[in-house]
């Protein structure tokens, strides 16, 4: 499995910017395709987003597309999570997670394709 520690969740206003990330360590990075995902007060957690263990492959959840970008740097063994023109319905706790995958270029966008999970960072976005 992969280790995963996910940072950068803070306190912004409403229309700012904020970059996670998440390291991973375990020589399994490199084989894992990776997701975000989160859980809002009183939510169930959902997709965020998720891309290939190549980078070449995305995925958006439709309430986040256009303003979040996620991307994976293999030197830094490394996903980031930026988000910009944040909204407080951006409120959440923000999960990383990985998953060893056979395909280069395939994403997994379901909670339960994920084995491996970091414990989470708080976004708060004030109105």
């Amino acid at each position: 499995q992969v280790q995963l520690v996910e940072s950068g969740g803070g306190l912004v206003q409403a229309g700012g910017s904020l970059r996670l990330s998440c390291a991973a360590s375990g020589r399994t990075y490199s084989n894992s395709a990776m997701g975000w995902f989160r859980q809002g007060p009183g939510k169930e957690r959902e997709t965020v987003a998720a891309i290939s263990r190549n980078g070449g492959s995305t995925y958006y959840t439709d309430s986040v597309k256009g303003r979040f970008t996620i991307s994976r740097d293999t030197a830094k063994n490394t996903v980031y999570l930026q988000m910009n023109s944040l909204k407080p319905e951006d409120t959440a706790v923000y999960y990383c997670a990985a998953r060893i995958s056979p395909s280069l270029g395939r994403y997994y966008v379901k909670e339960s394709d994920y084995d491996s999970w970091g414990q989470g960072t708080q976004v708060t976005v004030s109105s």
